[in-house]
């Protein structure tokens, strides 16, 4: 009984040392910590910062960074936060704008430290060494309210973009001083330092850009039905490139935020893997990042004195006031909006990591004193609490400015909104259409993927429809790896197109997408079959698909039209779709058609990631094939008999495609035609592998 008592008095003994009782802890808070500040529309980043603070070392003294793995988690976090920031930025976007990024690097570098300078050493008085050390200080920021832009559904807005690259900038900048101050503080500058830091973000580059994806692209093709193993490699390429990195004497939030650019394009943003990767980390490694900040603070610093009060408001203050004001520079150089600036303030101005690196280094080499490092940690509480509160308020207009969709008619309810119909013929091949489907999906839509099985009506009709639905079950289960919606609907119908298009008709369908007829050869002689039904009697969008190879492998997207594709009714739905994939695979989109359908497209308000070359000999429309590169997606808009945009040509084209590109991934559009009905404007897909 004696042993139990003691037994029981060492687990409960400050600081908690049992990791079951210590990650239960940490999973109450992290539970609890959004729930309660919601009321009070507090950000939950402030919840967990300050539970850190509460339960830290310096607060009730539960728990040490140094047991129960609370350190290794953090690090997770840390590096999660920045891998996910890699992973969903906008590479065309974030390339197009590179000199805006180059532009906020500056601004947010140099005047934190402009202005830090002076006030470390003339108004507190410390050396040139410790001043420089302590200025450049001012200049990094770790993206801890970066979880809040990604919630809110604005993580690629430009203003995001650019405050991304400038974050890396910086903190790259600032660790190269810190290498410097340290090199001159022991008697000269270490060239040899500098020369390996270079060498190693050289071979390093070379990895993880041009080794790493090739790896991850023939993974990802060979392990397509192994979903956990993917997630576990994914993981292992996180890791791996931080540990790289520090081994060439770089911080590995280097690493990891390199690791999410290299694997950027391969993983779209609406996959069940990108779910999969957001989920634990917003679950568990991030928050758990969070608390851990939150257990460095001390605020009993403030009550030592007035020179630990001065100190740290002063640090602070400077700060604040360096990161405003490299936010206001970049609203005015690019023109951007008083939201937008508090947006690139918010996420710029928070301290934490790579703060606390560089001022943990100058403590240990006697640069800096104890004033400096309690005044820095008072200044990570502040720095987070006012971005956390900044980055949701503006996030949360921006989001609210791009919901630019109209509004549907509220007595159609659900039933305005998108549709995707997906027909399949032969479950055992259905290839990648599910994935395409997923990809195109509107995420504003509340109606779920449907699943079409079309049986004859016979005898067989019911065994046929129970073997139909147990053998897309793991389509389903893909598709809600991705919260996606996915229902199975079968229908009995002794035609498969006549089934096919009153479905369509039944369930509100705006685009039919139907799988490649056969082979070479078969187009003719399907097209006057089932393919003709369908195409003359489906007042639609029809999108006809041969996906040769998975989504992800392909590095650009072909769309070739005809002139006066503007004038159909579903022009626009068709560039919304082109743009919509280009944006998930993080691909380009060269348009080759008549200069004025090019007009209308770059007016289009998604038409960003397109680049455009006149084409005008429809006499020999496949002249511009010269055009298309092996890894490219070919989209065909064309038409039928009675199109505004109808040439005769166009009644053999997708042959003639078929034939000179057979082992290209190819899309043959129909859009609608004017005369179609207008109601409802809603977006649904229709699959036939």
């Amino acid at each position: 009984m004696t042993d139990l008592i003691t037994e029981i008095q060492q687990d409960f003994a400050l600081p908690f040392t049992n990791p079951v009782l210590i990650f239960a802890i940490l999973l109450l808070i992290v539970l609890l910590a959004p729930l309660l500040l919601k009321r009070i529309n507090v950000p939950s980043i402030i919840g967990l910062i300050l539970a850190g603070v509460l339960i830290g070392p310096h607060g009730l003294n539960w728990i040490d960074n140094a047991h129960g793995g609370v350190e290794m988690f953090a690090t997770i976090g840390l590096l999660y936060i920045m891998f996910i920031v890699g992973l969903e930025l906008d590479l065309r976007e974030f390339l197009e704008n590179r000199n805006k990024s180059l532009l906020f690097g500056f601004f947010t570098f140099i005047i934190p430290l402009v202005i830090g300078f002076p006030v470390c050493y003339y108004l507190l008085g410390y050396d040139a060494n410790a001043s420089f050390l302590t200025a450049s200080m001012f200049s990094t920021h770790t993206l801890v309210a970066y979880p809040i832009v990604s919630r809110l559904g604005v993580a690629r807005n430009q203003a995001v973009a650019i405050t991304v690259g400038g974050t890396i900038l910086t903190d790259t900048a600032v660790l190269v001083i810190l290498a410097v101050v340290l090199s001159g503080s022991n008697g000269g500058l270490d060239f040899s330092f500098l020369v390996r830091l270079l060498l190693s973000l050289a071979l390093f580059s070379m990895i993880i850009f041009l080794i790493v994806p090739r790896i991850a692209t023939w993974f990802f093709q060979r392990s397509d039905t192994e979903k956990y193993s993917n997630f576990i490699f994914v993981l292992l390429i996180v890791f791996a490139s931080g540990f790289l990195v520090e081994l060439g004497g770089i911080e590995p939030i280097i690493g990891a935020f390199a690791a999410g650019l290299a694997l950027n394009r391969l993983i779209p943003h609406s996959s069940a893997l990108m779910n999969r990767i957001e989920f634990f980390g917003n679950a568990l490694f991030i928050p758990v990042f969070l608390i851990s900040v939150g257990m460095l603070v001390d605020v009993s610093v403030v009550f030592q004195g007035p020179r630990t009060l001065i100190v740290a408001l002063s640090l602070t203050l400077v700060a604040l006031s360096g990161k405003w004001l490299a936010a206001w520079a970049t609203q005015k150089s690019f023109r951007y909006s008083v939201t937008q600036r508090s947006l690139i303030f918010g996420l710029s101005s928070s301290h934490a990591a790579a703060t606390l690196a560089v001022i943990i280094v100058g403590y240990k080499a006697g640069i800096l004193d104890e004033y400096i490092l309690n005044g820095t940690i008072i200044l990570i509480l502040l720095t987070c609490i006012v971005a956390s509160v900044y980055t949701q308020r503006s996030a949360r207009k921006i989001a609210l400015m791009e919901e630019n969709a109209p509004l549907a008619p509220s007595y159609m309810g659900a039933f305005a909104q998108e549709k995707i119909l997906v027909p399949i013929a032969n479950p055992s091949n259905i290839g990648y259409h599910v994935e395409l489907a997923l990809l195109l999906k509107d995420k504003k839509s509340v109606n779920p993927i449907s699943l079409l099985g079309v049986v004859p009506n016979n005898r067989e009709a019911e065994q046929n429809i129970v073997s139909f639905r147990k053998k897309l079950q793991e389509f389903v289960a893909t598709a809600t790896a991705a919260e996606v919606n996915v229902d199975i609907l079968t229908t009995i119908d002794h035609n498969p197109a006549d089934g096919i298009v009153r479905t369509a008709r039944e369930t509100m369908s705006d685009i039919v997408i139907l799988g490649w007829p056969g082979k070479a050869g078969l187009w003719d002689k399907l097209l006057g079959d089932k393919m003709d039904l369908i195409v003359k009697n489906m007042d639609k969008n029809l999108f006809i698909c041969h996906i040769e190879q998975s989504l992800i492998s392909h590095k650009r997207i072909v769309v070739i039209s005809p002139p006066s594709a503007e004038k159909e009714a579903g022009f626009s739905l068709w560039v919304d779709k082109v743009a919509t994939l280009s944006s998930e695979l993080s691909i380009p989109v060269l348009h080759l058609g008549h200069p004025e359908t090019q007009q209308a497209m770059a007016s289009h308000r998604k038409s960003g990631s397109f680049t455009f070359q006149p084409f005008t000999d429809w006499d020999n429309p496949l002249s511009c094939g010269d055009q298309i590169r092996q890894d490219d997606l070919v989209i065909l808009i064309s038409s039928h008999a009675g199109y505004i945009s109808h040439i005769p040509i166009m009644e053999s084209l997708p042959s003639r495609l078929e034939s000179r590109f057979p082992h290209h991934s190819r899309i043959v559009v129909y859009p609608r035609q004017q005369l179609a009905d207008q109601l409802l404007g809603t977006d649904d897909f229709i699959f036939i592998p």
